[in-house]
Formats: structure tokens, C-alpha cells, sequence
């Protein structure tokens, strides 16, 4: 038989960092209180927990970068809502966020989790944050701790 590898949620020693962005505050604060709850039930003790927060999603990936390359954490958790308006805007922020926040997960040594919303509306984004399709923030953590725990078994 195969020999599989996974993680599991029992990375409650691990220290987690999760960087929020402002823009969209009343969907994102329910990203972030999602997230806290999930990690605070899996036994994470506040002091492994840093919330940082940046203006808006499109300052996320260089902050996630600053925090990967200070070596502190297990994992990092970004957190962001980006809602289609009228304008391109969306397009720009939402790609530019997602291929940033990608890169910085491939070069560097620690896993990057990419809980930034991407909605038509922000009906969608309410129904992500906490509602009835769940907590994205929430389902981060727990992302979050099983990778934690899987590279603490490929060590």
C-alpha cells in the first residue's frame, strides 16, 4: 500500500499571522472574526495569533511577503474582499491581489492561504463572510493548520 502523507488540525502550537485588508471593512471583519473563532476552538493560544491589517487588497501581497520573509510564522492568512463595480477597477485589484499573494506561497519557505474575495456582489460577498455559504475566514484557518501540520510531517 501507498504511503500518504497529510495534515491533519492539530497544529494548535503553530504560529499564525493573518493580514487583513481594510477595504471592504464590513465584509472582511467577518472574514477575520471567522478565522480567530476556528483557531481559538483548535486550541491556537492568542499569542501565536498576529492580525495586521493594510488599506486595501491590493496591499496585501507585498505585506505578506514582508511577514514570509521574517521567518516568525507557520502561516499566513490573507484576508480581503474585492466586490465588481462599474468599472474595471475590479479586474485589476482582484489579479494583481491573487498573482501576488501566488507568488510570495511559491518563493518562499512558509504557506500562504488566499482568502480574498472575489464577488459579482456584495450580496455573494455577505453570503461568503459569514452567512449562508459559510465563513471563507473561517475555512482559511483551518487550511491554515492542516498545512502547518503537513509540513511539520515532511520535515
Amino acid at each position: 500500500m501507498a504511503k500518504i502523507i497529510e495534515g491533519d488540525f492539530s497544529a494548535n502550537t503553530g504560529k499564525f499571522s493573518i493580514v487583513v485588508a481594510r477595504f471592504n471593512e464590513f465584509i472582511v471583519n467577518g472574514l477575520l472574526e471567522g478565522a480567530l473563532d476556528t483557531l481559538r476552538r483548535h486550541g491556537v493560544p492568542e499569542s501565536n495569533i498576529t492580525v495586521i491589517k493594510v488599506p486595501g487588497a491590493f496591499e496585501l501581497p507585498l505585506t505578506v511577503k514582508k511577514i514570509a520573509r521574517q521567518g516568525q510564522y507557520d502561516a499566513i492568512i490573507a484576508l480581503g474582499a474585492v466586490i465588481r463595480g462599474a468599472t474595471p477597477h475590479f479586474d485589476y485589484v482582484a489579479g494583481q491581489c491573487a498573482s501576488g499573494i501566488a507568488s510570495v506561497s511559491l518563493d518562499e519557505d512558509v504557506p500562504v492561504i488566499f482568502g480574498v474575495l472575489t464577488t459579482d456582489s456584495i450580496e455573494q460577498a455577505i453570503e461568503r463572510s459569514g452567512s449562508k455559504a459559510g465563513n471563507k475566514g473561517a475555512d482559511c484557518a483551518m487550511t491554515a493548520m492542516e498545512m502547518v501540520s503537513l509540513y511539520r510531517s515532511l520535515e
